[in-house]
């Protein structure tokens, strides 16, 4: 498969190749052939190792989860430290192996693109310190070996040149991959509130729906009586109200047995508040089969002047059903309590004194 990844792969090797074959281009005596040999096959493994070693884990957390990063992952440390090496050898090797009459000829200077040419491999492999100071090691010693001036029209201004656009390029690169992960996270999160948007709006149609069937009869009676509502039409009229007001605040704990109960409820002129402060948000639909079955249970038993519906945030209790009567004489609120039930989550163990009707004193 044909990759940009590849293509980059089989140009530096290619490069590096070429510059370690100039090496063997000799137009002149070479007092130490295998000194020069050694310093290539130095420099071909090191660079060769630098491109295709790849770290088993993720290193220096580079290319962690979300961060948009991608690339190159960094170079180990023996790399590096076999790169740093072939800084500082090769050059003095080479120098040293063709003698003082040849260190200005071309098969003598490849090191100054070649170690310049490792140099930024390292540097695309992100490590740009070892990258500096291996351009930092060949510099002092090519300026040593054959003079500022020479080394510095041979190559040495093209091997800083090289690492300095490598080091721009991986920065830009990094960059534009951030922003594209953050462009990427704003567009789902963007995405995401559109659908809670289009949720809501059908949730609102659907409400809209239930309050016209509800209401709907009660509104148009209304309207053609001019206002003036008979006791039975007062009791309809608050009945849809708080059946309106169930389905809004407590959707989650309604069934058709517990809207029955509800509406005797109201019927009999009790006062019933149903309240799901998210309790039950994850539980699923058997369970809650078995919660609304209780909590019909105990409204069918119930007789109190006053209802409270609500759900629990305890991890135990499901619905906790409170109610209220008048009592003549009575101290406080609390002594007019005469329900007190906690429905639990059928997977959870029932408390002890659940269920049990508090003291009316």
């Amino acid at each position: 498969m044909i990759s940009v990844k590849n293509v980059l792969v089989v140009l530096a090797i290619a490069f590096t190749a070429y510059l370690a074959a100039r090496g063997l281009w000799w137009t002149g005596p070479v007092p130490q052939p295998l000194v020069v040999v050694a310093a290539l096959a130095l420099y071909l493994v090191t660079t060769w190792l630098c491109i295709f070693w790849e770290p088993v884990a993720v290193d220096d957390g580079v290319q962690t989860e979300g961060s948009g990063i991608r690339g190159p992952r960094p170079l180990p440390a023996v790399a590096q430290i076999l790169a740093l090496v072939a800084a500082a050898i090769v050059p003095s090797a080479i120098a040293i192996a063709v003698g003082p009459d040849s260190r200005t000829e071309s098969f003598a200077t490849w090191y100054l693109g070649g170690i310049g040419a490792l140099m930024t491999i390292v540097m695309v492999r992100r490590r740009p310190w070892t990258a500096w100071v291996g351009i930092a090691m060949l510099t002092a010693a090519s300026m040593a070996w054959m003079g500022p001036l020479p080394a510095l029209s041979l190559g040495l201004v093209g091997s800083v040149v090289w690492v300095t656009c490598a080091q721009l390029l991986v920065r830009s690169i990094d960059r534009a991959a951030r922003d594209t992960a953050r462009l990427t996270m704003l567009q789902r999160a963007a995405s995401a509130w559109q659908t809670s948007q289009v949720v809501r709006q059908r949730e609102r149609r659907v409400q809209v729906q239930k309050a016209l069937v509800v209401a709907g009869p009660v509104l148009t009676r209304t309207v053609a009586q001019g206002g003036e509502l008979t006791d039975a039409d007062r009791l309809e009229a608050r009945i849809a109200e708080g059946r309106l007001r169930d389905e809004m605040r407590g959707p989650r704990l309604l069934d058709d047995d517990v809207r029955a109960e509800l509406e005797r409820a109201r019927r009999r002129g009790a006062n019933v508040t149903v309240l799901d402060e998210g309790g039950l948000d994850d539980v699923d639909e058997e369970t809650l089969s078995i919660i609304r079955l209780q909590l019909a249970d105990t409204l069918r038993s119930a007789s109190s002047d006053r209802l409270y519906i609500r759900t629990s945030p305890d991890a135990r209790i499901a619905v906790t059903v409170v109610g209220r009567s008048t009592s003549v004489g009575a101290p406080s609120d609390e002594d007019a309590v005469d329900l007190w039930q906690e429905i639990p989550h059928p997977d959870a163990a029932r408390p002890a004194d659940a269920g049990r009707p508090a003291d009316k004193g």
